[in-house]
């Protein structure tokens, strides 16, 4: 057995026996039938947190991100391909570079909305940016970040700086997916680009914009070619297109939002087809899929851990968070 076998096998038991401690359903139920915040709070500390019945929204945001940058870094130490981690720390990177350039041009600080889960500490992209070191960056988002500062300077609009990013973002997961030779890993990039543009053209629908502004937000890799969706032209043309790109349901909802229906169902539908495609991994019982479900199940459960503690805290009423809340993987 090979060296690398060996460590994917090693690595996915040790996964699949720590799947039965993620939050799951279920225990997001009794969080929001828990009769008090703190009460929810103490139901997490079966998944491994810490206890933040005590904490404040802030404390509990800093906890949230020291746990993922925990399990990120560990996996980048257990994983024979470093392209696992990376594919689920650089957009981290990216909305890294996002606030730096809008900060800049705003006159703000940066480093109090960076996150550290990235593959460059806040620290080290500031220096890089301001220093103009763009070549310490892989290469693409070395061009990308020259070339949003360079459109916002022209431009002043923020949005078309972020529009350059999101695309390169996407460009580099799509690449470093095909790097690991991982058919599951494509295959997860392709169905987050299908997602970012099925949500693209019914928001570009919803708000009344031309063909040309959704050209400019579609990303190019997904499943659904971007020209089909331009020639789509009303919700339900893109219903009818993405019907059997496993984001059938979501796309139904998406002609309903784009005419005045709940983005937020539509939404959550979108994340849902995600959620889906990885429950795939399953049923594999070791190799890539085991790590970046895992990983994607750790992000997942962060989103929904801060939205019922936040929302909580804050007095929102449960069946309001409820609605908001995407499929667990475990």
């Amino acid at each position: 057995m090979s060296n690398k076998k060996e460590a994917y096998l090693c690595l996915s038991a040790m996964l699949r026996a720590r799947e039965p401690k993620l939050l799951n359903n279920d225990r997001a139920q009794r969080m929001l039938d828990a009769g008090s915040f703190e009460e929810a709070a103490k139901l997490l500390t079966d998944c491994g947190y810490a206890d933040m019945s005590q904490m404040s929204a802030k404390e509990i945001e800093a906890e949230l991100a020291g746990h993922r940058r925990s399990v990120f870094n560990e996996l980048q130490e257990l994983s024979p391909d470093r392209e696992l981690v990376d594919v689920f720390r650089m957009k981290y990177d990216y909305h890294n570079l996002k606030a730096i350039i809008k900060a800049e041009a705003m006159g703000l600080d940066a480093k109090s909305i960076m996150s550290d889960s990235g593959r460059f500490t806040p620290d080290e992209l500031l220096e890089i940016y301001n220093e103009e070191r763009f070549t310490e960056l892989p290469p693409i988002p070395a061009q990308a970040v020259q070339e949003a500062k360079s459109t916002l300077a022209r431009t002043g609009n923020p949005q078309l700086a972020d529009f350059v990013l999101d695309k390169a973002y996407f460009a580099e997961l799509k690449a470093t997916a095909k790097s690991a030779g991982s058919a599951f890993l494509q295959g997860y990039a392709e169905v987050l680009i299908d997602s970012a543009n099925l949500k693209s053209a019914v928001r570009t629908l919803r708000m009344g914009k031309d063909a040309d502004f959704l050209r400019e937000v579609l990303i190019p890799g997904g499943r659904v070619d971007v020209d089909r969706i331009i020639a789509a032209g009303d919700g339900e043309g893109i219903a009818a297109l993405f019907a059997h790109s496993g984001l059938d349901k979501a796309a139904a909802l998406g002609a309903e939002a784009a005419n005045g229906g709940s983005m937020t169902e539509f939404e959550l539908s979108c994340d849902n087809a995600v959620n889906t495609y990885l429950k795939g991994a399953k049923l594999v019982s070791y190799g890539a899929e085991p790590v970046v479900s895992y990983l994607a199940a750790v992000e997942g459960e962060i989103t929904a851990v801060r939205m019922i503690l936040t929302g909580r805290l804050s007095g929102i009423e449960p069946g309001v968070i409820r609605e908001r809340l995407r499929d667990l993987y475990a």
